[in-house]
């Protein structure tokens, strides 16, 4: 009898064919089990979802009204005789990691992951595992993030600085996830803090369960001289957009993982890099495989070639997956959300 591992990868997404349910599945499914709310991840069209409770309000303002069913971490729940588990994958707010167990086998899908406390989504904890899916985003030793206070210690300065000078600063970072971690720990005293559409529209539905700082929605009739000395939140499709016109005099900045390659930022144009990423560096990746404990390494996106080759060496069975899971790249926003503008 030949053996049938208990998750498949398949033109679907991710399948355990025991309990009939998918993880982060990219096409329509009766029941989905949902890692965080990120566009990559959580998808419309399934039938069923379920989701940390935290990520409800989440998802449920992408994605409709659905038809879904939030957990705790650490909670058990039994589909088919397997059992589930959702634990903490410290990416954003409401991420988690699905633990799957059956006869005795054991395997682990992160999602995506960091980790990173970052303040606001709850830490990373590593899960024992036989079988480990790990993203690698950012699978490659250039990558090796600074500890957080330092880069907002430079991000607070840096808006200082140019406050001084009569510029506005435009900080550019995704409306979900990245968005809530700067506003989490910009200095309000040095100015008044703007937003974009769409990253105001997003706070919003995390406010409840998040302390921020006061933010002023940039609207139609915002006058050009309100934006002087202070910072505004946009995503990064707003770049280059009529938008920010009347923001002039500004200075742009990223806050990204790729911002570690000098040239990220001139391809985008950007006056700044803040190295900044709700992913694992290299050395995370490989301290969170080391603690699961597992044999097996399963990468599903970023530099899965390269990490896996670099498991082997270290004695994996370490291997890659085709999926539709982009990393930092599925965080940029829709042209839909972009041109959210009051």
């Amino acid at each position: 009898m030949s053996y049938r591992p208990l998750l498949e990868f398949t033109e679907k997404g991710i399948y355990c064919d025991v309990a009939k349910v998918y993880l982060d599945p990219w096409k329509p499914v009766d029941k989905a089990i949902i890692t965080h709310g990120h566009a990559d991840h959580s998808r419309w069209g399934h039938k069923q979802y379920i989701t940390h409770h935290t990520n409800i309000p989440i998802i449920k303002h992408r994605l409709g009204n659905i038809n879904v069913n939030g957990k705790e971490y650490g909670e058990t729940f039994i589909i088919n005789n397997v059992k589930f588990s959702l634990h903490p994958a410290g990416h954003i707010i409401g991420s988690s990691q699905i633990r799957v167990e059956h006869n005795g086998e054991v395997w682990v899908f992160t999602g995506d992951y960091k980790i990173e406390n970052d303040g606001i989504s709850t830490p990373y904890e590593p899960v024992k595992c036989h079988t480990f899916i790990t993203e690698c985003t950012f699978g490659l030793p250039a990558f090796k993030w600074t500890p957080q206070n330092e880069v907002f210690r430079d991000i607070n300065q840096w808006w200082a600085e140019n406050k001084s000078e009569g510029k506005t600063s435009i900080l550019f970072g995704y409306s979900l996830g990245k968005a809530q971690r700067l506003l989490k720990y910009l200095n309000p005293e040095i100015g008044r803090i703007y937003t974009h559409g769409a990253i105001e529209n997003m706070t919003n539905v995390i406010r409840p369960m998040i302390d921020f700082p006061k933010t002023t929605l940039v609207r139609r009739e915002t006058k050009k001289e309100d934006f002087i000395g202070n910072i505004v939140i946009a995503p990064p499709s707003a770049h280059g957009s009529t938008w920010i016109r009347k923001m002039v005099p500004y200075v742009t900045a990223s806050a990204s993982g790729w911002m570690t390659f000098r040239g990220a930022r001139r391809r985008r144009a950007i006056d700044k890099g803040f190295v900044l990423s709700d992913h694992c560096d290299w050395d995370g990746l490989l301290t969170a495989v080391k603690e699961t404990g597992a044999t097996k390494v399963i990468s599903t996106h970023g530099y899965t070639e390269i990490f896996s080759r670099y498991l082997r060496e270290l004695g994996y069975d370490a291997r890659t997956e085709k999926t539709q899971y982009e990393g930092e790249l599925a965080e940029i926003e829709t042209k839909k959300e972009s041109e959210v503008i009051e």
